[in-house]
């Protein structure tokens, strides 16, 4: 998992309130399940003018227009600012994943449903949770600002905006750890590897018929 220090990105909107998984990444692109390749698909339904299908070539697809995330001004953007509710809907892993493979490195919003925001932190992307009138003046700069870039320093919990104001946030100190440091599920577990290594050399003594049986 990649960790997650500190980042600056350009800022871009997902001017909606309850935008659930199936919007971040429709059901029919769930079809792997390698944490990859789904960057072109995410949020499918608003990004292009046809229905899409699993497999297909997206660079020639009609854009739409009118979502943001098509505009030139966003083009390259890593920090998304969203509204309450953000990923609510089925649990499904692909959403960070799809967020993630399409260059989004943090999520800013008044809140998130909560397996989604488990999930974010599980596959290296940051949900921070901020005060609704907060995210309020963040669109609004961000709308007036081409260009709007925030820093965010997890070691510090802080956004820092254009201008230098700086916006604290809070996140739970082992989530904070596991980011820092990127470390998923498996990697937490293999931080204990001498351990898991000594207590299976232990057992293997005291019953070894347990380890000619797997044999």
């Amino acid at each position: 998992m990649k960790a997650f220090t500190q980042h600056k990105g350009l800022a871009a909107p997902m001017d909606r309130a309850n935008v659930d998984t199936d919007l971040i990444i429709p059901k029919q692109f769930l079809k792997s399940i390698k944490r990859t390749g789904f960057g072109p698909n995410l949020f499918d339904e608003l990004r292009y003018l046809d229905e899409g299908q699993p497999g297909q070539d997206c660079s020639n697809r009609p854009l739409n227009p009118e979502f943001a995330l098509n505009y030139p001004r966003y083009q390259g953007a890593s920090v998304l600012l969203a509204r309450e509710n953000f990923g609510c809907g089925s649990s499904r892993e692909h959403a960070p994943w799809a967020l993630d493979d399409f260059g989004f490195r943090a999520v800013i919003a008044p809140s998130f449903a909560d397996i989604f925001f488990n999930n974010c932190f599980k596959n290296g992307l940051l949900p921070i949770v901020l005060d609704e009138a907060v995210v309020n003046q963040l669109f609004d700069e961000m709308y007036a600002q081409e260009g709007y870039a925030l820093t965010i320093d997890l070691e510090k919990q802080q956004i820092v905006k254009p201008g230098g104001e700086s916006i604290d946030f809070e996140v739970d100190a082992f989530r904070k750890h596991c980011l820092l440091n990127g470390l998923d599920d498996i990697g937490l577990t293999l931080e204990d590897a001498d351990d898991i290594r000594a207590y299976e050399a232990q057992r293997r003594e005291q019953a070894p018929w347990l380890f000619d049986a797997v044999k």
